[in-house]
Order: C-alpha cells, then sequence, then structure tokens
C-alpha cells in the first residue's frame, strides 16, 4: 500500500449508538490510523462533519459524489472503500476503475495471498518463506507486493540489486531483505539500510570484507551475508572444491553467514529427478562442511516454487518462492490451485472500417481479404507487447471474444480484427487476464510467463485492489 491512504465511508446505520459520539470516534480512529483525506457520503456525515479534521469532503449522498469524482484527483494512494449496501458503493468503485481508463495492469492482491497461503500449507513445521520480490516483483510493482507480504509474514525477500532493497527500506519494509547480485557500488546502502547480500564467489567476499571498516561496520557479526553454492546449475555460485578458502577467509572477516543456498536447474522436470536429487546431495555435503567449519548454523534452502511441491524432503529451513506467488506453475497438477494476480488491459482509442485489399501498419504486411473493422488500442512494444505478435499470431479479447492482431504491432498502440464483434470506443480490451491466461501470450511468444511479466515496462500504471 502507498503510503497516502484515502477512506471512503458512507453513514454507519443501525449502530444504536448516538450520533455525535460515535462519528467523534470515528474521527478519532481515522486521526490515530493516518488516514491522508476522508470522503464521508450520507445525511449523518454532513450533520457531524465538523468534528473531523485535516483532508476531507463530504457529499449527502452517493449519486452527488459521482458528480463530483471526475474533479477528484487520486495518484499514488491507497483507497479503501466501505459502506452500507443502500449507498451503492459499487457504483464508486466502477467510477474510480474508469479514472484508470488506460492501459494498466491490474494486480490483485487477494489472489496473491491466496497463492502464498497455497504454497505455505505445503511446508514443513517451522520452515520458513523467502519471496522473492526482485524485477519489480515479476512486473506486479516493488513496495506494495512487499508490504503485503510483510502483512502476512513471509520471513525473508529477496531482491536483485541493493537500490531494490533500498526503495523497500525507504517505504517502511522491515523484513530482513537479501541481495542477490550485490555490486561495489551498492555497498553503501546494504550497510546503511540493513540489507543482507549474497555471496557466491571469493573476489565479492573480499571487496565486501574490505568495505566493513570503511562503512563502520567493524563488531564481529554485524553484517548478514548468504552463500551461494554451485551444485549443478552452473551459474553463479562456490564450486566444492572453494569451500576450504572460502572458510578460512570467512573465520576473520567479521561476517555472519545468515544461510547457505543453491538453485535447482530442473526441480519442475520429471526427466531430470535424478539430476534434481544429486544436486540436493551435493547440497547436503556442502553444507555439512561449511558448518562444522564455522561451528554455528544457519538456514539452508534451496527449493523454488516448483521444487516446494516435488522435493518437500529438502524443504531444510526455509523455501524460496517466485514464480507461483504471482499464480503461475510449471506443474499443469498444480496450476488449477493457483489464481492469476495481474490483468493486464487496455481500451479502444478508436474504431475503423478498412475495404477489402487495404493494408494496415507498418511495412503493409498486414492486407485485408474482406471489408475489415479495426479497433486501434493504446499497447505498444514499448509496454511489453512483443512485436512478434504481430500480423494474427496472437488475439486480444474485446467484450469476452478474440480479436486478432492485424498489421505489425507499433511501439505505443496496435490495431485487432473486430470484425463481427459487437464494440464501441472506450470499451475494455484485454491482453491477459484469468480468463485469458498469460501463458497463453507466453506460448505465442516462444517464450516463458516469467519474461511476460517482468517485460510490462514501467509506464504501464499498476491498479493494487484487494476485497
Amino acid at each position: 500500500q502507498h503510503r497516502k491512504k484515502t477512506l471512503i465511508l458512507s453513514d454507519l446505520l443501525q449502530s444504536g449508538r448516538i450520533e455525535s459520539e460515535l462519528y467523534s470516534e470515528i474521527a478519532n480512529l481515522i486521526k490515530r490510523k493516518n488516514i491522508s483525506r476522508f470522503i464521508g457520503v450520507g445525511p449523518a456525515m454532513l450533520r457531524q462533519k465538523h468534528v473531523f479534521s485535516g483532508e476531507s469532503m463530504f457529499f449527502g449522498s452517493t449519486k452527488e459524489m459521482l458528480k463530483q469524482l471526475p474533479a477528484i484527483s487520486f495518484r499514488d494512494e491507497s483507497i479503501l472503500i466501505k459502506g452500507a449496501r443502500v449507498f451503492g458503493f459499487e457504483q464508486v468503485i466502477q467510477a474510480l476503475q474508469q479514472k484508470t481508463h488506460e492501459t494498466v495492469l491490474e494486480v490483485n492482491m487477494d489472489a496473491l495471498v491466496h497463492n502464498l497461503n497455497f504454497f505455505r500449507s505445503k511446508l514443513n513445521p517451522g520452515v520458513k518463506l523467502m519471496a522473492m520480490v526482485k524485477a519489480f516483483s515479476y512486473g506486479s510493482g516493488s513496495y506494495e507486493i512487499a508490504n503485503v507480504l510483510q502483512f502476512h509474514r513471509a520471513d525473508y525477500l529477496a531482491v536483485a540489486y541493493a537500490d531494490e532493497g533500498v526503495e523497500l527500506r525507504k517505504a517502511g519494509i522491515r523484513l530482513p531483505i537479501m541481495v542477490m547480485n550485490p555490486e561495489e557500488q551498492g555497498y553503501e546502502g546494504i550497510f546503511k539500510y540493513g540489507l543482507e547480500p549474497e555471496i557466491y564467489n571469493l573476489r565479492t567476499l573480499e571487496l565486501l570484507k574490505n568495505s566493513l571498516k570503511r562503512f563502520g561496520k567493524q563488531e564481529a557479526g554485524e553484517v548478514n551475508i548468504h552463500i551461494k553454492l554451485d551444485t549443478g546449475m552452473h551459474r553463479l555460485g562456490f564450486d566444492e572444491a572453494n569451500l576450504h578458502e572460502l572458510l578460512q577467509k570467512l573465520s576473520k572477516s567479521g561476517l555472519r553467514v545468515a544461510s547457505v543456498f543453491s538453485h535447482l536447474a530442473a526441480s519442475d522436470d520429471e526427466r531430470h529427478d535424478a539430476f534434481t536429487n544429486r544436486q540436493i546431495e551435493t547440497f547436503e555435503r556442502m553444507c555439512r562442511q561449511l558448518e562444522q567449519g564455522l561451528g554455528y548454523k544457519f538456514y539452508k534452502h534451496i527449493l523454488n516454487t516448483a521444487g516446494i511441491t516435488r522435493f518437500a524432503q529438502a524443504q531444510y529451513d526455509m523455501v524460496r518462492l517466485g514464480i507461483g506467488l504471482y499464480g503461475i506453475s510449471n506443474l499443469p497438477e498444480e496450476q488449477p490451485f493457483l489464481q492469476h494476480v495481474s490483468t493486464l488491459k487496455s481500451i479502444i482509442s478508436q474504431i475503423k472500417r478498412i475495404p477489402e485489399g487495404a493494408t494496415i501498419g507498418y511495412n503493409r504486411e498486414f492486407k485485408t481479404v474482406r471489408d475489415t473493422q479495426i479497433a486501434i488500442v493504446p499497447v505498444g512494444y514499448a509496454d511489453g507487447l512483443s512485436r512478434s505478435l504481430s500480423n494474427g499470431r496472437y488475439s486480444l479479447l474485446v467484450n469476452g471474444e478474440p480479436a486478432p492482431i492485424a498489421g505489425n504491432i507499433s511501439m505505443d498502440m496496435c490495431m485487432i480484427d473486430i470484425t463481427g464483434i459487437q464494440a464501441n470506443e472506450g470499451d475494455e480490451v484485454i491482453i491477459f487476464s484469468p480468463e485469458l491466461p498469460i501463458t497463453e501470450l507466453a506460448k505465442a511468444m516462444h517464450t516463458i510467463p516469467y519474461e511476460v511479466l517482468t517485460g510490462i515496462s514501467r509506464r504501464v500504471k499498476r491498479v493494487y485492489y484487494q476485497e
């Protein structure tokens, strides 16, 4: 949630309380909860508006509020709407959604929490959960996602770079944060904001050690680190042959090893289960060696989203939840239990009738074979709609009907064939949603959902909603 908070509240009906006392209590509660702006709706709210301090607005009815709503600015804020059924606040919700009448990525926080709890239910007692919020939380928004995870008691967060972690700290996130790619220029932020760097080779260890005194971190154990092991992924990480030298350098470093971890290369693919089990065996052997050399215990974790389900015997002390948090599983049997978190949608800017034999878009690669009705939609490859989807390789949804992309996708817009579809300018267009899963878009792009989600431009407004 954003730090700016707006509360829209109707009269409280049939409370049995003295009106002046009830609304004075509500006003005091709003003040204590640091609500930035209050909007009261109903005749009692109007009568008692004098008890409310701070930024506030009052309307005698929902109809009056709806008339004024276009003139009220809402930006970078959380809006809580609570009203008695007779006030029909669903009209307010619809009107607020129309205020974001453009290309937006809607993020369903209830679905995110559902997915978090689904995977949490698979954990053995005492096993901690690290949530991956790197790459702008897989395109879904950093602070907003992290704040919900903090509220629902995730144990750790993981980011790719120090600046992502600093941003979260500045926004009030207090959970431990692991930084997976700590760069030397990010050390100041790491030390200042209590972030915990991943160490994957001797060079990064030496750089970090040499920086401790410079940034005033001289007490033993003042900085937590996370040791990455290469057990077969052959990406970042210490090999088994490096462990003796690693232990020597750690012994007088003043650094405390908070966790040791590795990454499974193919946990979702049963064809490679023998290899995965060898990775797990290697990890256990390397951890034993490190534990003996350090003389103290640390968290151990190797499982990613697919591993949580398929290799439950290797949960150890903690697991890392990534793409599954956002409602996507590589396991077909698991997908029905997850809820899609994101919906990418836009609107129809203009509708045109194009005669048979005319061309549409750049390079004239699409020629109509009949009189065609097209819709121009303000979403293009700069927003994350890949140009590879041009010329009918993917269809968007208009009023529940598939509308193929016509012509080449432009930087800021695309054209779709809506011939035979009842549609008007201003109607909603779905790029992906629970009804048109992101996996279908990824398949059409010959890629994976990770790339689709992280490829959605930051210029696309994120809208978060929660019941």
